[in-house]
């Protein structure tokens, strides 16, 4: 029988378990006054933001849950679908009685932000968003060279294969370590805190079905234009790594598929974050913390790009 992993504990962090419809889900709190969303990405849960809560806390009230099927929250047999995600996050501000929140979202988190902007988008001030596509992707076919490189999102979504892969924490722990350009920002308890979870096989079964029915079936979905007939209002900042989407070359700041967005979004700021992985919150909190702090308090701006380090 599995047991469920002992939350760990940050100062000042508090948590509670909060009944959705059909869905228990655990959320991590900090700080107080204008709320700020925080939706982690895969393999991880509310950890994730250990080192920007703090900081982040000084100026809001953090809200970090765990998504369906990470961390402590439930993790049921379906429901791993964009609408029933986005639903999930309607519902936890529902019940949190929250009309309107600026949201800071990472990897699958951020793919569940940008469906929330377009479908309810006056439900979100300002979006910051970590090494995530936007929902207009400018997909070449050069990009096809790179798709051997994503090679573990198709193993995981496979039935039996991927709940196997990720009960047996190898991959779960690689794909931390190996898409980051500095893996010691990692301890060993950290690693440990984000595997243990897919030792439970419901929760292993849930990454799979993560992959198979919503990250997968979003990025066909934004390759092939479905987004493009509604517009992106809400304020976003994007911040990614140079280790993106096959893009680990230094001199190309701004990898193909990133591109597009000009036609779609009112105010969309791209930036670049130079000698960074994938996973930003741990390699550079400093970054994401004053570019979240800097963006969430300005004012309407324009579209453009730049860098950010």
């Amino acid at each position: 029988m599995h047991t469920t992993p002992e939350l760990p504990t940050l100062t000042g962090v508090e948590h509670r378990f909060i009944d959705l419809p059909g869905l228990r889900m655990h959320v991590a709190e900090a700080g107080s006054g204008k709320p700020l969303l925080l939706l982690h990405g895969f393999p991880q849960h509310w950890w994730a933001w250990r080192k920007v809560i703090p900081a982040l806390a000084a100026h809001y009230r953090v809200i970090c849950p765990d998504l369906r099927g990470a961390g402590w929250t439930d993790a049921p047999p379906d429901g791993y679908t964009s609408e029933q995600l986005v639903g999930d996050v309607t519902a936890l501000l529902d019940a949190l009685h929250l009309q309107k929140v600026d949201i800071l979202g990472y990897d699958w988190g951020a793919l569940v932000g940008f469906r929330l902007c377009l479908a309810h988008p006056e439900r979100v001030g300002r979006f910051v968003c970590l090494a995530a596509p936007h929902p207009y992707p400018d997909v070449h076919l050069r990009a096809l060279l790179y798709v051997w490189r994503i090679w573990p999102m198709f193993a995981i979504a496979l039935p039996g294969l991927g709940p196997w892969l990720l009960r047996r924490g190898r991959l779960p722990r690689w794909l931390m370590t190996s898409d980051t350009s500095d893996p010691s920002v990692y301890s060993r308890a950290d690693l440990d805190v984000f595997v243990s979870p897919f030792a439970d096989p419901a929760r292993a079964r849930a990454g799979s079905a993560l992959y198979r029915h919503f990250i997968l079936t979003e990025a066909n979905r934004s390759s092939a234009g479905a987004y493009r007939s509604t517009r992106l209002q809400t304020p976003t900042l994007a911040l990614y790594g140079t280790v993106l989407y096959g893009n680990n070359d230094p001199s190309r700041e701004h990898p193909e598929i990133l591109g597009g967005y000009q036609d779609y979004a009112d105010d969309f700021t791209l930036e670049h974050v130079p000698g960074t992985g994938y996973y930003l919150a741990e390699q550079r909190p400093d970054v994401v913390i004053r570019r979240t702090l800097e963006f969430l308090s300005a004012g309407p701006g324009v579209a453009g790009e730049g860098a950010a380090g």
